[in-house]
């Protein structure tokens, strides 16, 4: 800007008409364009469960290298989650369940709390594909 010169009233007003729609395109474009994941009121209470349930069942010792450390390191998270799917929430409270008496088995292979936590293993993944191992 040169020193004293003073633009005529149109210009500026041009200047900040079109300072003031850049800003608004740029906040419309920003907030239709957000890359955060999908809000949780827009997921069901079933996706809502599932997420949970993969998240807990992903920690912990690997599943086939330490069977019973990984069944024993799922019983406190699984028994904490608060599922509002009904059906969800029975199959997890089964595979909880199949894991206390797993790991009171020793893991031991081929035992009817082997076959248990296979089966509610099941049970969950029918519900939640590839959340339980």
């Amino acid at each position: 800007m040169l020193l004293g010169y003073d633009p005529p009233l149109r210009t500026r007003a041009r200047a900040l008409g079109l300072l003031a729609s850049s800003g608004l395109i740029a906040f419309t474009l920003s907030a239709c364009s957000s890359s955060s994941p999908a809000s949780s009121s827009s997921l069901s209470a079933k996706q809502q469960g599932c997420t949970a349930v993969s998240d807990v069942l992903a920690d912990g010792p690997d599943p086939d290298a330490d069977s019973v450390g990984y069944a024993e390191a799922q019983v406190l998270p699984l028994g904490q989650l608060k599922l509002a799917d009904a059906t969800l929430a029975h199959a997890v409270r089964q595979l909880d369940t199949a894991y206390k008496s797993f790991s009171s088995t020793n893991g031991a292979k081929g035992t009817p709390a082997a076959i248990k936590v296979s089966a509610a293993e099941k049970a969950v993944n029918a519900i939640c594909p590839n959340a339980a191992p």
